[in-house]
Order: structure tokens, then sequence, then C-alpha cells
């Protein structure tokens, strides 16, 4: 079995300097942290060292590495998890990853450096992401959360697919044959099923998916703006709209009435994410809403399963949404 000594040797770096990297108990440059960690996994110490101490030792801290800032949806989902964790007895520590894979790296070391019992994660990668890499190798115990992107890991999210394809479906029934989509990162998860999903409506209802009526970037005003700009410069450009996330449906209402341009009656609109004042909008935001308590909720107990039993087969939830129909997409709301 590895010691610390043979992963000091590897490393070329003193014992205690391991031990510090390991416990996070002093700052240690980024480079040899690095030099350590590599150490670590090639002469397999963490394995079998660092996790099986993980299970028999608990903190009783949970990790959320989570782009919480600028995501309104990510802060009503640290909410629900926060109740989780402390009716479960834990504390949570949020780290916000702003949806950049290394910080989103350097975040998910930190929070393993302090000992946490497990993380719960929101990746802006894919499977094969630096900050998934790190928990896959060192056996950290983990629940991808919103963001399914990954099999061999539990995870948690909304149907997406289905979900988007309805709400496409919905404006195409209202006769709308140009229907454009305003999305997130195009690298993300969520926004990959949500596409998929834009492009089933479509298909279901016998329109053809044309590209230029796609635009993906990240939510701001900036982008919005943009997006809007480019859409309604097509020489046919669409009638009704098909928003990614909450944040780019309130940047979106605000580039449409800058232009003067009226929801619904220039332009229809739906978006993906509900939130509490959707309802307060003029006009009122037609939307999919996410069960943001449950999601929080069995994300907790996913990782709270997987600490009990940690060779039990990982699990995907995915809950349904909820449509509210309201006046944004242009007919009366139920």
């Amino acid at each position: 079995m590895a010691t610390m000594a043979d992963v000091a040797r590897e490393a070329g770096v003193s014992v205690s300097t391991v031990s510090h990297i390991i416990n996070g108990t002093r700052f240690v440059k980024e480079d040899t942290k690095e030099r350590v960690l590599a150490a670590i996994r090639r002469t397999g110490y963490t394995h079998n060292t660092i996790a099986r101490s993980l299970v028999t030792a608990s903190t009783k801290t949970i990790g959320l590495a989570i782009s919480a800032i600028s995501n309104f949806y990510f802060a009503d989902i640290v909410a629900a998890i926060d109740t989780a964790a402390r009716e479960a007895g834990y504390t949570l520590l949020l780290a916000d990853t702003h949806d950049d894979p290394e910080e989103e790296l350097h975040v998910v070391q930190a929070l393993h450096q302090r000992r946490v019992d497990g993380v719960l994660y929101a990746p802006s990668t894919g499977a094969d992401g630096p900050a998934l890499n790190y928990l896959a190798e060192l056996g950290v115990p983990t629940v991808l959360v919103d963001r399914c992107a990954a099999d061999s890991l539990d995870q948690i999210g909304s149907e997406n697919r289905a979900a988007t394809a309805a709400l496409t479906g919905h404006l195409s029934a209202l006769g709308h044959r140009r229907v454009g989509l305003i999305a997130n990162l195009p690298d993300l998860r969520t926004t990959i099923e949500r596409t998929e999903g834009y492009r089933d409506g479509l298909k279901e209802a016998g329109l053809s998916a044309d590209p230029a009526l796609v635009v993906n970037g990240r939510p701001g005003t900036a982008f919005a703006d943009a997006a809007v700009t480019e859409l309604l410069a097509l020489p046919d450009p669409p009638t009704a709209l098909v928003i990614g996330n909450n944040h780019l449906a309130i940047e979106t209402m605000r580039a449409l009435t800058k232009r003067g341009i009226r929801v619904p009656g220039d332009l229809a609109l739906v978006t993906f994410d509900d939130f509490e004042w959707a309802d307060l909008f003029h006009p009122r935001l037609t939307a999919m809403a996410q069960p943001i308590g449950d999601i929080g909720g069995q994300a907790v107990r996913l990782l709270l399963d997987r600490l009990g039993d940690p060779h039990r087969p990982p699990r995907t939830v995915r809950l349904e949404p909820t449509f509210m129909h309201r006046d944004s997409c242009g007919c009366p709301a139920n």
C-alpha cells in the first residue's frame, strides 16, 4: 500500500507538503499542488487512504460547486439544497464556479481538500471535463445537479427535451411557422437537450429546422441584445421565440422592449424556467417550471445514499417540469 512518503518521493516534495495539501492546512503553490495530486493518482494513495477516511470519518459537510451568482435558477436550487442539507444535519460549503471549467476544477479541488463528505456539482462541461475527471479519479462521492453530464455518476435534473418540444409545439399550434430559439452556452448539457427538444417540436409540427433561427451564448444584456438584433435582421424573421432559461428571458424581454416590440402582439414568447415574479411581468410569461425544491431535496438524498453505500450503481433521476400557461404566448391563460 502506498504511503505519504511514496507520494512525496514521486512528486519531489516533502512529506509535510503532501500532508498540507491533503488536509488543506497551509497554502501551497498551485503548480506544487498539481504535481502532488498527480503523484497521488499515480501511486493510488488517495484511493487507499484518503477515500477510505472520507467514508469512515464524516465531517458532516457537503460541498456545492455551482454557478450561483449569475444564474437565478441556481440561486433557488442552492436554497433548496441548503434546506435539505440542514435537515439532514449537514453544513453546506458553497463555491461559485462561474460556469468556467478551470474554475470548476479549482473549486472541487478546494472542497475535496477541506474534507467534505461529498460534492454536489453543476458542470459546464461534458463527461470528460477536468473537474469531473478529478472527482471520478479520486472517488469523491458526487451528485450532478441539473446538468446530467455523466451516467457514471449519480445525477438529478429536469426532463428537458420533451418539455422544450412541448413549448415549441405550443407556439406552432398557434400558427407560428418561424419559431426561434435563444439558448445558453452551446456545450451545456441542458442547452443540448433543450435544443434537441426544440428541433423535436418543429419536426412534430411538420416544420423544418433553420439553423439561422438558433442563437447561443452566455446570458447577459449584451448577448440577449445581440441575439435579438441577429434574429430580427433575418430576411424572414421569427414570429415567436423559445427562450432557454429565465435569465435569458428577462434580458430578451428587455431587448424587445427597447426596440418597441410588443409581446405577444408583435412577437410571441415562451421560456424554460419559471421564477417567482414571472407572472408579474407584462405580459405574464408562459414558462416551463422546474421542480426546484424536489431537485434540491433529492440531490441531497442521492448523495446521502451514496455515502451510505459507496458501491451501489449510479442513478439518474429526471423530474417532470410543469407548463405554466400565461399571456406571453399570445393566447388566453388557463
